[in-house]
């Protein structure tokens, strides 16, 4: 991938994020997405050797918008600052854990999971993960997940989460969610409000010619977590 090529492009919507200049630099953005889609594309394929659920995914399901909805936002700035792509078995606006990937100057990352779940999931992962707690372990303590999401204990929260280098857990309760036993060794898994797990990366990541077997790593190392959750996800989309 000419990361690059994308990066240099996004530092300079960053400084000149208006219609106009977009206009008159509209050659540089299209060279930036016909570069980025590659990679993504190329990412879909490798993926997919490992998890044959985003086989039949289209790269128009997996990548996003540049232009921003404003709307509701008091940040009126036309275009997005980063590039980003969701690799879903069920799309990107899917519950469904996934595959996320990020460029942004001074701030790539990798992230898997989901980053949202409505009640009646989050309560069936909670009693899921009690009642096949050694299991949920073998996903979640293994060397090499710690070594690159770290556990929700030393997660930061959410205000802070974005900007840390790694951590599993964008938002969590500050106490045992209701009804279940206070006491519980492993409460910290019980206190998540999502099971998203990311991983920062320096920009130089994506121009090293292994960035797809690299990602893979830690793409793989997070997949058993991802299919854990999607196990009781799935009984409900």
């Amino acid at each position: 991938m000419n990361a690059q090529l994308i990066l240099n492009f996004l530092r300079n919507v960053t400084a000149n994020n208006n219609r106009i200049w977009f206009q008159e630099h509209k050659a540089d953005y299209e060279a930036a997405k016909k570069e980025w889609e590659q990679a993504i594309e190329q990412l879909r394929k490798r993926i997919i050797t490992f998890d044959l659920t985003v086989a039949n995914q289209p790269l128009k399901d997996c990548t996003y918008r540049f232009y921003r909805d404003t709307r509701f936002s008091p940040d009126k700035s036309p275009y997005k600052r980063h590039f980003g792509a969701y690799i879903n078995a069920k799309g990107k606006k899917a519950l469904r854990s996934g595959y996320y990937i990020h460029l942004e100057p001074d701030h790539c990352e990798l992230a898997v999971g989901n980053y949202w779940l409505p009640t009646d999931i989050l309560t069936s992962c909670r009693n899921e993960i009690m009642a096949n707690e050694e299991e949920w372990l073998k996903c979640v303590e293994t060397p090499d997940f710690l070594k690159l999401f770290n556990t929700p204990e030393t997660t930061l929260s959410w205000e802070d989460s974005w900007d840390a280098p790694q951590g599993f857990g964008l938002t969590k309760l500050k106490t045992c969610p209701s009804g279940f036993p206070r006491d519980y060794k492993y409460v910290k898994y019980l206190r998540q409000k999502d099971y998203c797990a990311w991983h920062r990366v320096e920009e130089s990541f994506f121009e090293d010619d292994l960035w797809l077997d690299k990602t893979e790593q830690i793409f793989r190392t997070a997949k058993p977590m991802m299919d854990f959750i999607n196990g009781i996800i799935d009984d409900y989309e």
